[in-house]
């Protein structure tokens, strides 16, 4: 697999504190800095991660999710998965991890959510 790079676009959300993260390309250990770097800076108090254009995740990606959503716990903080493809969602069940996270099926949803 070639390293395709992984591009983050941080946009403000309808909801007053809501901010949308759509990610671009493979979620993978090679990605995996610029996005915790983009999570830790300024976390709002209610993130939309929007996964559409996420063809696949590694196991890394996933870890990073779940540290996020993680610190959003004890935080107060709120974080909404929205757009998973059917790749992704499998590596989510697998694991049980689609238990844990709020997930919708769009960001649009998402944004109904908050």
């Amino acid at each position: 697999m070639s390293a395709e790079p992984l591009t983050l676009e941080s946009v403000a959300g309808q909801a007053p504190g809501c901010r949308i993260l759509r990610l671009t390309g493979p979620l993978t250990l090679s990605s995996l800095f610029d996005f915790q770097t983009t999570l830790r800076a300024d976390p709002p108090p209610t993130l939309i991660l929007d996964l559409t254009a996420v063809p696949y995740m590694d196991s890394a990606g996933m870890g990073a999710i779940i540290n996020y959503f993680v610190s959003c716990q004890r935080g107060g903080k709120k974080l909404i998965v929205a757009g998973v493809n059917g790749r992704v969602m499998e590596l989510f069940k697998m694991t049980k991890v689609d238990a844990l996270l709020t997930m919708k099926g769009t960001v649009a949803e998402a944004e109904l959510a908050v």
